[in-house]
């Protein structure tokens, strides 16, 4: 079992979410976060003041899945969520070492 986290821009959520969801992807969870890479942030105007924008807003989207569907998924996320500019994203994809789902007490495979 594995968690793939991408850390996406929010307007490619809903590409990403009905990618996912066509190959099989039951479900996720989704965060409003703020953060920067490369791009470092942006300037911006205010009522004639200049500011830095240094944490831009992102959408970091958590799915556990088996090991068979994680290649697929990990494709499946970068094709959505490309734009080819600078700050599309990361992906990053760990091991689970457990997982129980709460209602029924199933553990691992068939908790996800």
């Amino acid at each position: 079992m594995k968690l793939i986290t991408a850390v996406i821009k929010p307007f490619r959520l809903d590409d990403v979410r009905n990618a996912l969801s066509e190959v099989g992807v039951q479900g996720m969870t989704v965060t409003e976060v703020k953060g920067f890479g490369r791009q470092k942030g942006h300037t911006e105007l205010y009522r004639g003041a200049e500011y830095v924008v240094d944490f831009l807003p992102k959408v970091k989207v958590e799915v556990a899945l088996t090991d068979d569907l994680v290649d697929r998924a990990v494709e499946t996320i970068i094709e959505a969520a490309k734009t080819g500019k600078v700050g599309d994203g990361k992906i990053f994809v760990t091991e689970l070492g457990q997982v129980h789902r709460i209602r029924t007490g199933e553990t691992g495979d068939e908790a996800l």
